[in-house]
């Protein structure tokens, strides 16, 4: 199955609105392309047409690819109830409220529903959008991993690790993130992309230059800040104009390369 994935430096880098974006992209160019995120934490949900929560993001990406929200598209929903506990939403159907703790222990048996729920959506598509969560640098979460580099190994996808520039220390976010990964992890890096961008371009040149030689690979891109409200983005005209934005600045050829379409 052709298919990238998108992982970031940390929560709210940007992971799921290009994700979108690139979806939108490949759609114009007539590919059936479908996302996918294996876990994600929102209390913004969406109800599909069979009744069944899935998380706002994944409804938005499947908009973007012109295709209506599926449960499979995010097979677990956490909504948190507590700081240490949140309800488990599993294809659809609630396991309860549950402890951070005890969910980390059976994260392992709700791996094949994952793993299954991606392969059924993947059998009509030519390519799948994959969206990881957090960050992968999260080294004490690893052993369990089923949303990050654990999922990309098991999908045999090539990782575009996106970081945020307007936070601040998106260069040490971005080699960090790659240097306290094992090797088989970091090889899965293929690219990274610098988001929410504010200012003059060719100022900031000689550190991509720079990152990239340490690193030993391209930077695929440097996106500007947006105000793209969730809210707004549910319209058409929002898809297309943030896809406009991306197709300037992002390499959409590299990607389809690393695809393979």
């Amino acid at each position: 199955m052709k298919n990238i994935m998108f992982q970031g430096t940390a929560s709210s880098v940007g992971k799921s609105l290009i994700t979108a974006g690139v979806g939108r992209l490949l759609y114009r160019k007539g590919f059936r392309v479908c996302p996918f995120k294996s876990q994600n934490m929102s209390s913004h949900c969406v109800i599909t047409s069979e009744g069944n929560e899935i998380s706002h993001s994944q409804a938005l990406q499947a908009k973007a690819c012109g295709l209506a929200p599926d449960v499979r598209m995010n097979p677990i929903l956490l909504k948190p109830v507590s700081n240490q506990g949140s309800e488990v939403i599993f294809l659809g159907k609630s396991l309860g409220r549950i402890h951070a703790r005890q969910y980390y222990q059976m994260r392992e048996t709700l791996r094949e529903g994952v793993l299954e729920a991606y392969q059924s959506l993947s059998e009509d598509m030519d390519c799948m959008l994959i969206e990881g969560a957090g960050s992968p640098a999260e080294i004490n979460l690893r052993k369990r991993d089923l949303v990050n580099m654990g999922l990309a190994h098991a999908l045999d996808a090539p990782v575009i690790l996106i970081g945020d520039i307007d936070r601040g220390g998106v260069f040490a976010s971005l080699y960090g993130t790659q240097l306290l990964l094992d090797k088989p992890d970091a090889e899965r890096i293929k690219g990274f992309i610098i988001n929410k961008f504010r200012g003059d371009k060719s100022l900031l040149m000689p550190a991509i230059t720079e990152i990239e030689e340490r690193m030993g690979i391209a930077c695929f891109g440097i996106v500007p800040y947006e105000e793209l409200l969730i809210r707004d983005a549910e319209e058409e005209d929002v898809i297309e104009r943030w896809a406009d934005i991306l197709e300037e600045c992002l390499d959409i050829d590299g990607l389809m390369g690393l695809i393979g379409c």
